[in-house]
């Protein structure tokens, strides 16, 4: 629910602030301080539950450093831009190929996640929802933009890619901690990188601003439970939740931008999503 709820919440942003589509270093600043403040409320949490946040080797420093430019600057950079040039459903829709790039991975990884029929018939079914939602009513054009739709894909394989090596590193790090780094350290890289290209985020009205509190209060609560889940749990046992992401994102889009849902390959596409996540995950339920 919360990862849905920041496709509208995101475009809201946008609006609040307002950052033109083609403002991609000022989308850089606005995503860089959503990251900081993130990061910075889960290292206050995790010093008010007396978890040490200094004790970090040179070795930890860079790990958390790759997952920091990683996970949250580079996976964001294409994620904020792809938000600017699709709807917000599509947008969620889009975004949960991120958990067949999962899976696919995680075959290649891990011994005990390899990949069955139902894997993959399930990535075929999900790839087809995707393809679904990208054509119009007519099913006689097809509506797929790099900037757009693409790059929101490619945001979702880095952060597939980024949460298996994340996997890694909270192995032997409290995942608060480890979480609260990361995103800090790739919103400052995001903060500068859109100040040196220009970016100028103004316009802090009392709803901006709660908005992008709201936005970093999401990303901490929501990376900080996804670092555990994936710390203590097989990827393909966690991933079998990810598939309300693009339902939640669908129905709040609708809710919060007046987008629709309703049209038939809006509905197809979710059916088709889900099924198919649910198929890639059928056998991690009894375990």
């Amino acid at each position: 629910m919360l990862w849905g709820s920041a496709y509208p919440a995101i475009k809201n942003g946008y609006a609040l602030f307002a950052i033109a589509a083609d403002d991609i270093p000022t989308k850089m600043v606005f995503a860089g301080y959503r990251f900081v403040i993130a990061g910075v409320l889960l290292l206050l949490m995790a010093l008010a539950t007396r978890r040490p946040i200094f004790d970090l080797s040179w070795h930890k420093l860079r790990q958390i450093t790759t997952l920091g430019l990683t996970q949250t600057a580079v996976q964001y950079v294409f994620f904020y831009i792809g938000l600017a040039y699709t709807t917000g459903v599509k947008g969620s829709i889009m975004n949960a190929t991120g958990t067949f790039f999962s899976v696919l991975l995680a075959h290649f990884i891990y011994k005990n996640d390899r990949l069955s029929w139902n894997k993959v018939i399930g990535c075929l079914v999900g790839f087809v929802g995707v393809m679904v939602v990208n054509f119009d009513k007519s099913l006689l054009d097809f509506q797929f933009t790099l900037l757009g739709e693409g790059f929101v894909v490619i945001a979702a394989f880095i952060l597939s890619a980024a949460s298996i090596y994340g996997k890694k590193v909270s192995q032997d790090m409290d995942s608060i901690v480890l979480t609260g780094y990361q995103l800090a350290i790739g919103g400052v890289v995001l903060v500068l990188g859109g100040y040196l290209f220009g970016g100028v985020l103004s316009g802090f009205t009392w709803k901006a601003s709660a908005l992008l509190f709201y936005l970093a209060l999401m990303s901490s609560v929501a990376f900080g439970l996804w670092t555990i889940l994936l710390k203590y749990n097989r990827v393909g046992l966690v991933t079998i939740f990810n598939f309300l992401i693009p339902v939640f994102g669908a129905l709040l889009s609708a809710a919060f931008l007046g987008e629709s849902i309703l049209e038939w390959k809006n509905m197809l596409a979710l059916v088709l999503v889900c099924s198919g996540i649910f198929l890639v995950t059928k056998e991690s339920r009894g375990t």
